[in-house]
């Protein structure tokens, strides 16, 4: 079976950060989203952006951006879509999403989301780690779902539209309706995310 495709959300309004985009912030004299392209790259067959507003910002980069066709910044999901959508286009039944500001996930994404849909109908599998947090989607195993960081069917695509029309914009509440699964992560800090100004001081930490 050959590798899945890749997508970067970069979707989000940024609202903690001032505006803009938290992936072209510089985080040890290279931009997160570069970070982020150089770890989830080598993990899948091709990358896209999804990202909305002029993609001419990300151009630097070479990446097909992708944009939401859902209006009105309705989440995570909607990224998921559009990089779906993307992936029907190519030919491809399958894709890994990783936030684009979250420089530190794992080498082993892929391989792990993959190992742990083995069986499944259609592969829908969130990332999950162990430990506390007050911000992140904790199961009812207790694990905390990482739902920026899955691998997703293009099979399901025009359902998860339908939803999304429907107004759904929770992740879980979809994955879950569908049977998804959590792939668990042994590194808690793995999946730090870039929101706030301390964040990004965190993270220079973190890398040195």
């Amino acid at each position: 079976m050959s590798a899945p495709l890749g997508v970067i959300l970069a979707g989000g309004q940024a609202t903690r950060m001032g505006g803009g985009d938290k992936g072209l912030l510089t985080l040890g004299g290279q931009t997160i989203l570069s970070r982020v392209m150089d770890r989830l790259g080598p993990q899948v067959a091709g990358l896209a952006l999804n990202a909305n507003g002029d993609p001419g910002r990300f151009a630097d980069y070479g990446l097909p951006v992708v944009p939401d066709s859902i209006p009105g910044f309705a989440g995570p999901l909607a990224g998921v879509l559009a990089g779906l959508d993307w992936a029907a286009e190519q030919g491809a039944d399958r894709i890994v999403t990783a936030a684009a500001d979250t420089p530190f996930f794992p080498a082993d994404l892929v391989a792990v989301l993959e190992q742990a849909s083995d069986g499944q109908a259609h592969p829908l599998v969130l990332a999950a780690t162990k430990g506390e947090a007050k911000t992140k989607s904790k199961s009812r195993s207790g694990l905390i779902r990482h739902p920026t960081f899955g691998l997703w069917p293009v099979a399901l695509r025009d359902d998860l539209r339908a939803a999304l029309r429907d107004g759904l914009k929770k992740v879980v509440l979809w994955t879950d309706r569908h049977g998804g699964r959590e792939a668990v992560f042994p590194d808690e800090h793995a999946f730090f995310n870039v929101n706030t100004p301390g964040d990004l001081a965190r993270a220079e930490e973190m890398l040195a």
